[in-house]
């Protein structure tokens, strides 16, 4: 079915019917539940506070004794707010968290994973790259600079492919 056609079936509802169909969809979908839950109550601090207790359970663990170090946890987080469209600024928040507890981390214990060297100059470049899109990487230039400082302090292999990254924000 197309929009078209949707629009067209739409049209010839009543308000009543209408009622019904979302509530009816509301019940059935937990995607249409948890996007009208947003679009009601937006408590958005709320939820980006839970994510980054969640992002910070991944290496610090409160049960268990090993740090997972899992990035997916934040991806997931992160792919989730921008479909809701959550604020920009929230978001870019928690991608830098994610980095900088990851840092953190690592400033404590010997990462040998290169796996996770990786993963964190992945998820710079993404934060980069929707700070850029979004208009907003001047407000967190300093967080992204600091970034960088500590891949080099704490000798990060890839710390050069971080400069790179940040030397693009140069050229803005």
């Amino acid at each position: 079915m197309s929009k078209r056609d949707l629009k067209k079936y739409l049209s010839n509802l009543n308000k009543v019917q209408l009622e019904e169909q979302i509530i009816e969809l509301y019940d059935k979908f937990k995607e249409v539940k948890i996007y009208y839950d947003f679009a009601l109550n937006p408590n958005e601090t709320k939820l980006i506070r839970e994510a980054k207790i969640k992002v910070t359970n991944e290496y610090y663990p409160i049960k268990g004794k090993r740090a997972k170090m899992r990035r997916s946890v934040a991806q997931k987080f992160i792919k989730h707010f921008v479909s809701l469209g959550m604020d920009a600024y929230l978001i870019a928040d928690l991608m830098l968290y994610t980095i900088e507890i990851a840092q953190t981390y690592s400033s404590e214990k010997d990462i040998k994973q290169e796996a996770f060297y990786k993963s964190m100059l992945t998820t710079f470049q993404q934060a980069l790259h929707f700070m850029i899109e979004k208009g907003i990487v001047s407000e967190y230039k300093s967080r992204v600079e600091a970034i960088y400082e500590n891949t080099v302090s704490q000798k990060w292999y890839n710390n050069y492919e971080f400069q790179i990254q940040l030397e693009k924000l140069d050229y803005l």
